[in-house]
């Protein structure tokens, strides 16, 4: 078998005096996408932003996170980042004072060429929005502006989080679209609460309950699993069969998370 790009063992998680991740453990194939699900509040963006070093001020991270042989946590973000790690954050975090061209140009990789023409191939949308400030973009632009950041540079390995939380349908299927191409030729770990697009996109699926790992396996077997699915996520078969991303409804097809992720 093909040795995992990321490796996630006992990761657990302290905020606030809160165990978020309790001896989380998992791997990341080095191809496709593997999907990161799970009810509200049960640590899924907790475990990205534990990958990427950006849990809380004061939080206290065990555990080992590696990238082959390297443990992730020994080091800080910018460094992750600049190794090849990518991050799309749940809310976008996009620079809403400065233009979408201003936002790319922060983007770019000391040493290396920025790939203009794979971000404006995808998102021909921020080439023509070059001047206008991030803050003003609809809120399916600011995504795609998160999105083509990160794909200014060549990664490794892309951690994406909500990429279709709030969208309208159509933007939805674009964003999609854009995943699935992404990830024929990187692979990505995707929190995702669409499940039209989690069957449309993922190969392997990761499903956090209670801080801890319930279950893991091809993304096909949970799908195909109606009480299984239910179980673990709380939908029903119309949202666990749901045939793609562009058919599915604007809402999530699981509670949106409140508090602690």
């Amino acid at each position: 078998m093909t040795a995992a790009i990321l490796t996630v063992e006992d990761l657990s998680v302290r905020i606030a005096g809160l165990h978020i991740l309790q001896g989380v453990s998992f791997t990341v194939a080095p191809t496709g996408v593997t999907v990161l699900l799970g009810r509200n509040g049960v640590g899924k963006t907790t475990t990205l932003r534990a990958v990427v070093g950006l849990t809380p001020a004061g939080g206290e991270v065990t555990g080992r996170v590696r990238m082959g042989e390297r443990n992730l946590l020994d080091r800080p973000t910018h460094r992750l980042v600049r190794d090849g790690l990518g991050y799309v954050p749940e809310d976008r975090c996009v620079f809403a004072g400065l233009t979408v061209a201003e936002n790319l140009r922060l983007a770019e990789r000391r040493g290396t060429t920025p790939a203009y023409d794979r971000v404006f191939a995808l998102f021909p949308e921020l080439e023509r929005r070059g001047r206008q400030r991030a803050g003003s973009l609809s809120g399916g632009q600011q995504q795609m502006l998160a999105i083509g950041r990160v794909l200014l540079n060549d990664n490794k390995l892309l951690l994406v989080d909500e990429p279709t939380k709030g969208l309208a349908p159509k933007v939805v299927t674009e964003v999609a679209e854009v995943l699935e191409r992404v990830a024929a030729t990187v692979p990505v770990l995707l929190v995702e609460q669409n499940l039209a697009v989690v069957r449309r996109l993922a190969t392997d699926a990761v499903v956090l309950a209670a801080g801890r790992v319930a279950w893991s396996g091809p993304a096909r077997d949970l799908l195909a699993e109606t009480d299984l699915t239910k179980s673990l996520l709380g939908v029903g078969s119309a949202e666990a069969h749901s045939p793609s991303a562009g058919s599915a409804p604007a809402g999530p097809a699981v509670a949106r998370k409140d508090g602690l992720r």
